[in-house]
C-alpha cells in the first residue's frame, strides 16, 4: 500500500474534460488526463482494503461486481503510487489484453464494487490504468509478445472486436499462426464502427493492430466470412475457428409507418459517422467551426473489397441530421453515443426515448454496494444536450407508437405513447404498458433505433452448421467455448450476448486458453 492514509488526505480527483462548448466542434476525444504526480495521489487513495471486490468478477444478484478479467487492482494503484510505471504496466498486462480500450470506454464495474467508494468517491481505476497504458505507450514499452518456437498449429479467428483481438494476441504468443478475418473494411469490430471517435480515438486502435502484425497476426478484411469465403474453407485450411462476430442483429420496432424514409438501426448510423471521418469525408455544420480539422488518417484495407450494403446507410449522415428533428428509441450507451453525435452534427433537437421509469439519483435499500449501482447517470451526450438544448434529452417511460410520412415517404412525425409498469398475470413478469390517451404527436426528421441487439448473424451460425440457443447465441456447455461442431469455438457477444467491451476481453481470452489446451494437449497461457 503506497500510502496508509491517503484515501483520507485526496479527495477523488478525475482528469480534465473538454468543455461543451468546444468538444461538440469535433469528433476529438474530450477526457484528458492528470499529470502523473496528481495520478499517483489518485493511487494513493487505494485503501489495500483486504477484501478487494474490485478485482473480483463476480455476479451478485445477477450483475457483475468488480472487473472481469481479475486484474489484481490493489497491486496496481501501488505501484502508480510509487511511480513504477513500467512494473504496473507488467502487472496489469499480465491479466489484461487493451487496457487502451476499457479506459475509455469501460463504466468501470472495478469502481463500482470500490470498498473506498462504499462512504466516499470510489478510487479512480480507470484513470489509474490509462496513465498506465499511455506511459507504455509513450516510453515504448508496449510490446507483442510472440513465442520464438512455433507450434505449426494454425488458427482463424472470425470477427476483429475485442473478443477475437484478444484471442488471436493470446493465440500467436503461444506460437500458434493465427490469421483474424474482418467483414468491414478496417479491423476493430464495433470499437471502430460502433463506438465514436470522441470517446475512442481510432488511432488507439492502429497503433494496437500495428503492433500485432509486427508480432505475427494476420488480418484479412473485407472477408465476409460465410458468404464470400465459406465456412468449408476455413475448416479444411485451419486447426481450429474462434467464432468472434459479435451479436450484431439490432432489435428492430414494428410499428405503423415503419418503413418511412428517415429511419436507421444506430449502429449503421454510428458506423456510417466513423467511416466518413475515418475516410476524411466527413463535413461539419457550416456554423460550427473546426470542420477543416475532420480529415483523418484512413488505414488501407487489405483482403477482398468490401460490400457496403446493410452494414451502413447510404448517403451523407451530417445532411440527414443537420436542422432536423432527431428521436433516439433506446436509453442506454448507444443511445447516449447517438445523442452526442447528433449534437455535433447540427440537429435542431434531440430527444432520447427511455421505455423504463428514471433511476433514482442514489442506491435504494434494494440495492446495496457492491452490487453495480442502479442509480441515474448522465453521461456525455445528455450532458452536451442540456448545454444546448436546456434540458435533459431523456424521456422516460414513453415509446413510438407510430411513424407518419408525408406524401413522398420521407418521415415527418412520430406518435409517442407514455408506458406505465403493469404485472402480467400469465407470467407475473413486469411488462410497460401503453397509457390509453396519452398519445401526442411530436416532428421527427430522423429518428435512430438502439433498442440493443438480438443475437449473432444467422447466416454465420448456419454456414458453419452449429447450434444455436433461444437468444441466437452460439450454443456450448458451461463453462465452455466450444461449439457443438468439432474445432468451431466461440466467443464475446456471440457467446454471452450484447455485453460490456471488458466481458468481450475475458472471453477472448477465456476462448485461446481452450484452444490451445485442444491443440497441444496442455496450455500455458
Amino acid at each position: 500500500m503506497g500510502k496508509t492514509t491517503g484515501f483520507l488526505e485526496y479527495d477523488r480527483m478525475d482528469g480534465p474534460v473538454r468543455d461543451e462548448q468546444q468538444r461538440t466542434q469535433d469528433f476529438l476525444e474530450f477526457h484528458m488526463s492528470l499529470p502523473l504526480p496528481a495520478q499517483q495521489e489518485q493511487a494513493a487513495r487505494c485503501m489495500d482494503c483486504g477484501v478487494p471486490f474490485c478485482q473480483g468478477g463476480v455476479m451478485i444478484a445477477g450483475m457483475a461486481s468488480g472487473c472481469p478479467l481479475h486484474n489484481l487492482v490493489p497491486e496496481i494503484n501501488d505501484l502508480v503510487c510509487k511511480g513504477q510505471m513500467a512494473q504496473a504496466y507488467r502487472r496489469l498486462t499480465i491479466t489484461h489484453s487493451f487496457p487502451e480500450f476499457t479506459c475509455r470506454v469501460c463504466p468501470a464495474l472495478c469502481e463500482a464494487a470500490c470498498t473506498c467508494g462504499l462512504h466516499d468517491a470510489p478510487v479512480s481505476t480507470r484513470e489509474n490504468e490509462k496513465a498506465v497504458i499511455e506511459y507504455a505507450f509513450a516510453h515504448n514499452l508496449a510490446v507483442e509478445e510472440t513465442s520464438p518456437l512455433r507450434t505449426g498449429k494454425k488458427v482463424a479467428v472470425v470477427g476483429s472486436g475485442p473478443s477475437g483481438l484478444a484471442a488471436a494476441q493470446l493465440l500467436n504468443r503461444r506460437g500458434h499462426e493465427v490469421t483474424v478475418y474482418e467483414r468491414k473494411d478496417r479491423i476493430g469490430g464495433l470499437l471502430r464502427y460502433g463506438i465514436p471517435n470522441m470517446k475512442l480515438d481510432k488511432s488507439v486502435i492502429d497503433r494496437r493492430i500495428t503492433l500485432m502484425e509486427r508480432a505475427g497476426v494476420r488480418f484479412m478484411t473485407g472477408v465476409d466470412v460465410g458468404r464470400d469465403l465459406k465456412a468449408a474453407e476455413l475448416e479444411k485450411e485451419y486447426d481450429a475457428v474462434i467464432l468472434a462476430c459479435g451479436a450484431s442483429q439490432p432489435r428492430d420496432i414494428t410499428v405503423p409507418g415503419r418503413d418511412a424514409k428517415g429511419i436507421y438501426f444506430a449502429v449503421d448510423f454510428l458506423g456510417t459517422v466513423t467511416k466518413r471521418l475515418l475516410d476524411g469525408e466527413l463535413s461539419m455544420p457550416q456554423d460550427l467551426p473546426g470542420g477543416t480539422e475532420m480529415k483523418q488518417g484512413r488505414r488501407k484495407a487489405s483482403g477482398r473489397p468490401e460490400k457496403a450494403a446493410g452494414w451502413f446507410i447510404d448517403g451523407e449522415p451530417e445532411k440527414l441530421v443537420y436542422g432536423r428533428d432527431v428521436i433516439v428509441i433506446g436509453g442506454g450507451d448507444t443511445g447516449n453515443d447517438c445523442v452526442g453525435t447528433c449534437i455535433r452534427l447540427g440537429a435542431k433537437t434531440v430527444t432520447q426515448l427511455e421505455m423504463m421509469p428514471e433511476p433514482p439519483k442514489g442506491r435504494l435499500a434494494s440495492n446495496p454496494w457492491p452490487e453495480w449501482p442502479k442509480v441515474l447517470k448522465t453521461d456525455y451526450g445528455q450532458e452536451e444536450a442540456i448545454w444546448k438544448f436546456g434540458a435533459d434529452p431523456r424521456v422516460y417511460q414513453t415509446t413510438v407508437k407510430e411513424f407518419i410520412k408525408d406524401k413522398k415517404g420521407n418521415l415527418k412525425q412520430a406518435v409517442l405513447v407514455s408506458l406505465i409498469p403493469k404485472k402480467d398475470e400469465k407470467t407475473g413478469r413486469m411488462t410497460m404498458a401503453p397509457v390509453e390517451g396519452s398519445e401526442r404527436t411530436v416532428p421527427a426528421g430522423l429518428v435512430l433505433i438502439a433498442a440493443g441487439f438480438l443475437g449473432s448473424e444467422k447466416y454465420v451460425t448456419e454456414d458453419f452448421g452449429v447450434e444455436t440457443d433461444g437468444r441466437t447465441n452460439v450454443k456450448t456447455a458451461s463453462g465452455s467455448h466450444a461449439a457443438s461442431k468439432p474445432r468451431i469455438y466461440t466467443a464475446g457477444d456471440m457467446h454471452r450476448g450484447q455485453s460490456l467491451v471488458v466481458w468481450a476481453i475475458a472471453e477472448g481470452r477465456s476462448a485461446a486458453k481452450e484452444v490451445d489446451r485442444a491443440l497441444m494437449g496442455y496450455t500455458n497461457l
